[in-house]
C-alpha cells in the first residue's frame, strides 16, 4: 500500500448527505474486504454505516472473526488498538480520525503507572501482593504492563469476575484508569469503602500514607469518564419526584452516589438489553452517553416506553464525536485507491504482552 493520502481538506467541506451516498458506494466497492465497526456512543450519521455495533471488545472480536482485510473502527484510539491486537496479522486496523482519543484513558499513562508501581515497592512487594487491573478503556502499553506483571484487563461487564480472579492470586488490586468502575464493583463484592483508596498520580506516593496502602484492598487510580461524571444524585431525585414509578439505570462509570440511587447498574450492553426487555409503558432514566440514550428512546417509543437522559446538560463523548462522515468517506476512498490512512498498529512486543492480559480476561469471562 502507498503511504500518501488523498487530501482530506475537500472532504471537510462536504455535507453529511453528500458523504452518505459516497460512503454507500465505497462500501459496495470494497465489499468483504472491509468491515466498519460502530461503537454504541457513535453519532448516528456514522453509526448507520456500521456492519457491527456494540462495545469495544465485542466489536474487535467480531472484526477478528470476519473475512475483512480492513477494519475501520468508528470509535476512539484505544478501541482501534484492541482491534489490532486481537485481529489476524493480515488485517489492518484503521481509525478515521487519529485525534479521536479518550480523556479517561489519557488519565493513566505508562510512565505514571510505572512510577506508582515503584512507589508501592517502598511499602510492599507489588509483584507478590498487587494485581494490576486495567479497564479496557486504556492504552495498549498499559494492557502490556498488566500482562508483564501478572495482571489482567476488565470490561464493565466482567469487572467482578476479573476482581475475583485477581484476589485469588494476590491480596490487593491496583485498578486503573477509572476509579468509579473499580469502587462500584468492589462495593458490590462487599469490600468496605475504607478499604478502597484513591491513588492521586500527581502526588508522591499517590497522596497516601503507608498505613492506608497496607490497609487497602483496592487502590483506585484517580481517573474518570467526563461524560458519566455529569450525572448527579439530585438528577435522580428530581426525576423520581415527577415520575415515582420510573426505573433508573446507570453505567458503573457513574459516581458511587448515582449508582447507589439507581435501580440497575451495568454495562452499555446490559443497559440496552434491560430496557429492551422491559414491559411496554415502562419509563426509564438512563445514566450513560447521549447518542445511545437517544437511539434507545427512538427504538422503544413504539412500545410506549419512555427513555430519558439523566443529565439536564447535553453531554456526549466529544472525542468520539470527531469521527464524522467526512473522515469516514476520506478513509474509504483512500482504501479504494490503494492507500491505507490512519492505520493503528501496536508494536509486536507490546501487543504480545497486552494479548496475554486480554487472554486472561477471556479465560475468566469468555
Amino acid at each position: 500500500m502507498q503511504a500518501t493520502a488523498i487530501d482530506i481538506n475537500p472532504y471537510t467541506l462536504m455535507t453529511d448527505e453528500e458523504c452518505e451516498a459516497r460512503i454507500d458506494v465505497a462500501r459496495r466497492t470494497l465489499g468483504e474486504r472491509l468491515v466498519i465497526l460502530g461503537h454504541h456512543y457513535q453519532r448516528d450519521e456514522v453509526f448507520r454505516h456500521a456492519d457491527y455495533s456494540g462495545d469495544s471488545l465485542k466489536l474487535s472480536r467480531e472484526a477478528a472473526n470476519s473475512k475483512a482485510e480492513y477494519i475501520v473502527f468508528c470509535g476512539v484510539h484505544f478501541m482501534a488498538e484492541v482491534a489490532d491486537i486481537l485481529s489476524r496479522p493480515e488485517q489492518v486496523a484503521i481509525l478515521p480520525d487519529l485525534a479521536a482519543g479518550c480523556s479517561m484513558a489519557d488519565m493513566a499513562n505508562l510512565a505514571n503507572v510505572q512510577r506508582a508501581w515503584r512507589e508501592l515497592g517502598q511499602v510492599l512487594d507489588p509483584d507478590q501482593s498487587v494485581t494490576p487491573v486495567t479497564y479496557i478503556n486504556s492504552a495498549a502499553d498499559l494492557k502490556a504492563f498488566c500482562g508483564e506483571h501478572g495482571g489482567i484487563v476488565c470490561t464493565s461487564t466482567n469487572a467482578r469476575q476479573v476482581l475475583e480472579w485477581s484476589f485469588s492470586r494476590r491480596e490487593k488490586v491496583l485498578f486503573f484508569p477509572d476509579q468509579h468502575l473499580g469502587r462500584n464493583t468492589g462495593y458490590t463484592m462487599g469490600i468496605p469503602l475504607d478499604e478502597m483508596v484513591v491513588w492521586d498520580y500527581e502526588q508522591p506516593m499517590g497522596g497516601l500514607s503507608e498505613e492506608q496502602i497496607r490497609k487497602a484492598r483496592i487502590i483506585l487510580w484517580k481517573g474518570f469518564c467526563s461524560v458519566h461524571q455529569m450525572f448527579r444524585p439530585e438528577h435522580i431525585d428530581r426525576f423520581k419526584e415527577k415520575y415515582p414509578d420510573a426505573k433508573v439505570i446507570s453505567h458503573p462509570e457513574a459516581s458511587f452516589e448515582v449508582c447507589r440511587k439507581s435501580d440497575y447498574v451495568g454495562s452499555t450492553e446490559y443497559i440496552i438489553k434491560t430496557i429492551r426487555a422491559s414491559a411496554p409503558g415502562t419509563r426509564w432514566l438512563v445514566g450513560t452517553e447521549l447518542n445511545l440514550v437517544n437511539r434507545l428512546h427512538e427504538e422503544c417509543k413504539a412500545e410506549g416506553k419512555s427513555v430519558h437522559f439523566m443529565s439536564p446538560t447535553v453531554c456526549m463523548c466529544s472525542t468520539m464525536f470527531r469521527i464524522d462522515p467526512q473522515h469516514l468517506l476520506w478513509t474509504l476512498e483512500n482504501l479504494i485507491d490503494g492507500r491505507v490512512v490512519n492505520q493503528v498498529k501496536v508494536p509486536e512486543r507490546e501487543a504480545e504482552l497486552a494479548r496475554l492480559a486480554l487472554d486472561r480476561m477471556l479465560e475468566v469471562s469468555p
